[in-house]
């Protein structure tokens, strides 16, 4: 299904699937190069734009959390960019929801400019892009949580939350790595647009997009210096472990060769004492207390 509206003379068409009906219908309707409508029926592109003469084809990548596992994926967002249309690809909800509103209002949500492609454009990164950052401020409390329940008895949960924490972090930089240099074209009028005068805005999606790529590079320290905190804490509590252990073995060894010698079934001195039992019990606890006298000294426990 395509939807289409109308502002005054700009047109916006949304193609939510890229169908072989749908992408016969561009081929029809507009001059647009081969190898972009074969593009759009890629599951898998690199982020990049084609600049003709008379539009521009981009790829994007922006980011989303599945719900369902727990982890961030990216879906792809294509776009046809004329001087009278604008024509987006993909299944994104931000494009989607924003096709609605304009749809309902027949304005783009931008008082102080005119309805062109090019603001068109402008509002539909702005609005992927805000969606984004509040997918940062999910990570953001995840990692606080992280550092919260660091000291917290429950390993399991926060080994879970800096494994899913990472992955996420991980796919964030590398869908948006490559994106830095093709906004940063924007601002440098590499690509210019339809409409002149545009040059501060693409600025303003540049510093977002920026502000994110370095929360990206933050977050990553952040989790690695927690995931090493976080190490060192399961080692020493391991290594405590494994000392009391250690204090219980070298205390029981000499009682354990003391039982088995008088456990053998040959003569040994106080057999038939009748004080036998009370004397090698009250040696043994001398023994005990000597032990851990010994290691309490020795800082040992």
């Amino acid at each position: 299904m395509i939807d289409q509206l109308k502002v005054g003379k700009l047109r916006w068409i949304h193609i939510p699937v890229a169908s072989d009906e749908n992408m016969d219908y561009l081929r029809n309707s507009f001059n647009f190069h081969p190898l972009d409508i074969e593009d759009c029926q890629s599951k898998v592109q690199r982020p990049k734009i084609d600049i003709y003469d008379d539009y521009r084809f981009i790829i994007l990548h922006f980011p989303y959390f599945d719900k369902a596992v727990k982890f961030v994926k990216t879906k792809e967002v294509k776009i046809f960019w004329g001087p009278d249309y604008v024509i987006t690809l993909g299944t994104h909800w931000v494009i989607r929801s924003l096709f609605s509103k304009t749809k309902e209002t027949a304005d783009i949500d931008i008082d102080e400019l005119p309805n062109t492609s090019d603001v068109l454009l402008y509002s539909i990164l702005e609005s992927l892009i805000k969606e984004s950052l509040k997918l940062f401020k999910m990570i953001e409390d995840s990692l606080e949580h992280i550092s919260l329940e660091m000291f917290d008895k429950k390993a399991e949960r926060t080994i879970e939350r800096i494994s899913v924490t990472r992955k996420n972090l991980i796919l964030l930089n590398t869908a948006f790595k490559p994106q830095i240099r093709l906004f940063q074209k924007f601002e440098s009028g590499v690509i210019r647009g339809f409409t002149p005068g545009l040059e501060d805005y693409w600025g303003n999606i540049l510093d977002s997009y920026q502000k994110m790529w370095d929360s990206i590079e933050d977050y990553q320290e952040l989790i690695q210096g927690l995931s090493l905190t976080f190490d060192s804490l399961q080692t020493n509590k391991t290594n405590e472990i494994i000392n009391v252990l250690t204090v219980f073995s070298a205390v029981l060894l000499p009682l354990t060769f003391i039982t088995g010698l008088f456990g053998m079934n040959v003569d040994l001195p106080m057999k038939n004492n009748p004080l036998a039992f009370i004397l090698l019990g009250g040696a043994m606890f001398l023994i005990i207390f000597a032990l851990l006298f010994y290691f309490r000294r020795r800082r040992w426990i």
